[in-house]
């Protein structure tokens, strides 16, 4: 695939996006704003003021108090995907941008107020999920070799570590807040499921088994409790997450325990790729979908 092909594709989804919260407490539910087009994967800045979204390729800065939205300058990073992080310090984004030359998604970090990105991972395809609380090292899935395992870098480049070497798919890496260890989702025991394993990706632990499919574990702050997105086991194939699907968001104590749903909604793709907790704990972001006629 082209990058204009590409770029035909994603505009082909037609949807509203609603930008929502949810207080994982109370169970209130919050519409922020509705948008005529497509918008994914809300990330939640450490003072609480703004979400970091992605539209159509680019990055935009949602003001929580205001509602004004500010595209960020990304310089050649125009085709990013839903997996942006936040640097611990709130200065930097990484973003996994789609190249012009091969139309493959590869790791860039730049500048939270804007700027020209610099690559991280020159190999593809790369999609970003977790920056270690230390600030030194991302996590991602990549396919090499014909099979997508999860691998971590140092921001500045530089040699990969492969941390999983098994068949099927694993994705959507995030570190602990304490940075101790990474949870990810896998397909290895035929299901997606949730899993969790220490930094070096020593000692892996099936956290979440559970009769569906579930993405995307991002852990709350304060490193407590872990929410994340479950399709039917018959809805989607073990290892897609597609869009326009009714999923569950659903939450789990890190230490391990039973799950509870916090909301069922229309979404899949794009609702909650990235880490959307609120500093305070309490809240998640998110964004649910209405096919247009």
């Amino acid at each position: 695939m082209d990058i204009n092909t590409l770029r035909q594709w994603i505009a082909a989804r037609d949807s509203y996006s609603i930008l929502e919260t949810l207080d994982v407490h109370t169970g209130v539910r919050t519409i922020l704003r509705e948008f005529d087009v497509v918008i994914e994967a809300p990330n939640w800045t450490q003072d609480g003021r703004t979400l970091v979204y992605n539209s159509q390729g680019n990055m935009y800065a949602y003001a929580l108090a205001t509602g004004e939205i500010k595209q960020i300058d990304a310089g050649l990073a125009t085709d990013c995907n839903n997996d942006h992080v936040l640097s611990p310090d709130n200065t930097q984004i990484a973003v996994s941008h789609f190249t012009n030359e091969d139309a493959t998604s590869r790791i860039y970090i730049l500048p939270l107020a804007g700027g020209q990105p610099t690559l991280v991972t020159p190999k593809g395809p790369s999609y970003l999920h977790g920056w270690s609380p230390d600030g030194r090292r991302l996590a991602y899935c990549a396919e090499r070799g014909g099979q997508y395992d999860i691998y971590t870098i140092a921001v500045e480049g530089g040699p990969e570590t492969q941390l999983t070497d098994l068949p099927g798919l694993d994705d959507g890496p995030e570190y602990s807040p304490d940075g101790r260890h990474i949870w990810f989702n896998s397909t290895r025991t035929g299901l997606m499921q949730v899993w969790r394993m220490e930094v070096d990706g020593s000692n892996p632990t099936h956290v979440v088994q559970e009769d569906a499919n579930c993405w995307f574990p991002h852990v709350s702050p304060d490193g407590e409790w872990v929410v994340y997105i479950a399709y039917g086991r018959g809805d989607v194939d073990p290892g897609d997450h597609p869009a326009n699907k009714n999923v569950e968001l659903r939450l789990i104590p890190a230490g391990g325990g039973a799950s509870k749903t916090l909301v069922k909604l229309f979404g899949g793709q794009g609702t909650i790729n990235v880490n959307s907790w609120s500093p305070d704990n309490r809240t998640i972001a998110f964004v649910s979908y209405r096919l247009k006629a």
